[in-house]
């Protein structure tokens, strides 16, 4: 138990190492929902794009 303890106490640096793992996963998780959010939006509005040329779906091989 007192390995675990020593562990979480990272050599004298718990708090600075703890509050930066925290960060790490804020920015993470922040940029994880922003992309998410960006790749839907973007979704919609491509599939409104071929609504509007039903003709020119899958064409964009011939290019």
């Amino acid at each position: 138990m007192d390995s675990i303890a020593t562990f979480f106490e990272m050599g004298g640096y718990a708090r600075f190492v703890w509050p930066a793992y925290g960060l790490v996963g804020l920015v993470t998780v922040g940029l994880l929902v922003t992309s998410l959010r960006t790749l839907r939006v973007r979704e919609r509005a491509l599939a409104a794009l071929q609504e509007e040329m039903p003709g020119r779906r899958g064409r964009s091989r011939d290019l």
